[in-house]
């Protein structure tokens, strides 16, 4: 008896162990969509916000969003812009820091500071650095496994103006990353070893700032990627390019992740261009071919993203007081609201949460096909500089990053 009671302690022990070593982190929710799967929240906010359960100041520079796995909080900062070194910053869920561990060179010009947000998978942590090297940590010691840079490892020429924005994508034993580089301008690495796994020269343009998404598309499982003028579909599983479709902005610039929906691909940018605007394309039966649907001109989502729920669009123009629902299968616009700026989206719990970059503001959204109602929005206390890196939702928790500043706020329903 004594010993079936030890044999089932341990198979819980190891249950357990397993799990947390599981828990998984990634950009924008765990399907990129913006759409975070949580419940039992605040359906109204009291006039000064909901309540701030801690704050950290300190961060230094950085437009990083959070990752939360394992009963942790991870963001990157850098704090001295003469040593430019990046710092990854791990909190409890309770507000106290655990440890900064130093990385590796980050991004000290325009807009100092690291933009890529990291991904968590089990027990490793990986960041992008806005330099352009990728580095896989251990989630526990923040001790580093392995790293790639994309000059010396896959002969990258050309960095990207305002730098390396990326998060990199996890699949599996997969990690996709776009370095931009002639040869090795998509590549997939084994993300236990750095080792390449396949590379694909794309169609030679150097890389752009928004991350690419893996879709399961009639049983076929694809890698979409953005280049600085084209989208692509590949082969996951062996990196052959299916097709590249002419997708540009004038200063290079795609920001926002794709969509994918119902065999359909959504690409977001924010030029006037014939082949720039938000654009829906239709894959074929097989993946191999895309063909247009629609394209909307007068819509300029910039870095904010977009929400797909049912059969609409929701998200914001750049930079302009101006949120839009549009028709996921026409682009026709259905409903307007002026009275909050432009900026980042996400979703959960049947509300939308918006964070107005120039004014700093978060407001609870309730939206429809109809209609885009502000419920509650407060302004976001502590911080530095552009309000950009995107919220973050879990487990009742909104985190909110301004610059140098992380906020953590209760929005659980008592």
């Amino acid at each position: 008896m004594k010993t079936n009671v030890i044999l089932l302690l341990l198979s819980i022990l190891f249950f357990t162990s397993c799990h947390q070593l599981n828990e998984e982190s990634d950009w924008r929710g765990p399907n990129r969509d913006g759409i975070y799967h949580e419940t039992n929240l605040l359906k109204q906010w009291p006039e000064n916000g909901p309540e701030l359960l801690w704050s950290f100041e300190g961060l230094g520079y950085g437009h990083s969003s959070v990752a939360v796995a394992n009963n942790k909080v991870y963001v990157t900062g850098v704090k001295d812009t003469v040593n430019s070194e990046g710092t990854l910053f791990v909190f409890d869920t309770k507000g106290n820091l655990l440890f900064e561990k130093e990385y590796g060179n980050d991004f000290t010009l325009t807009f100092q500071g690291p933009r890529s947000t990291p991904v968590i998978a089990g027990n490793y942590i990986y960041i992008e650095s806005a330099v352009g090297t990728v580095y896989c940590l251990d989630a526990e010691t923040c001790n580093k496994v392995w790293s790639k840079d994309f000059r010396k490892d896959f002969g990258l020429d050309t960095l990207v103006q305002f730098g390396n924005s990326e998060s990199v994508l996890i699949d599996g034993d997969k990690l996709f990353c776009v370095p931009g580089a002639k040869e090795n301008n998509v590549v997939a690495l084994d993300r236990f070893t750095g080792e390449k796994i396949w590379s694909s020269p794309g169609v030679g343009e150097i890389a752009t700032y928004n991350s690419p998404i893996v879709i399961d598309h009639n049983g076929k499982k694809m890698l979409i990627a953005q280049t600085s003028g084209s989208v692509m579909g590949f082969d996951a599983e062996t990196g052959e390019m299916y097709w590249s479709v002419k997708h540009t902005q004038n200063n290079n610039i795609h920001a926002n992740t794709p969509v994918y929906a119902d065999g359909k691909l959504l690409v977001t940018s924010a030029d006037r261009d014939s082949t720039s605007g938000m654009v829906l394309f239709q894959l074929s039966d097989n993946g191999r071919e895309v063909h247009e649907l629609w394209r909307n001109l007068k819509f300029r989502n910039f870095m904010g993203g977009v929400i797909k729920l049912d059969t609409c669009l929701y998200g914001s123009s750049y930079l302009r007081k101006n949120w839009e629902v549009i028709d996921w299968n026409t682009g026709e616009t259905l409903a307007q609201n002026k009275d909050l700026g432009g900026g980042a989206i996400i979703y959960a719990d049947g509300l939308f949460y918006c964070y107005a970059e120039r004014e700093g503001e978060i407001a609870l959204v309730k939206a429809n096909p109809g209609s885009f109602e502000i419920i509650s929005k407060f302004k976001v206390p502590l911080g530095t500089k552009e309000h950009w890196a995107h919220p973050v939702i879990n487990n009742g928790i909104l985190y909110i990053r301004h610059g140098d500043a992380l906020m953590a706020y209760n929005i659980k329903q008592k």
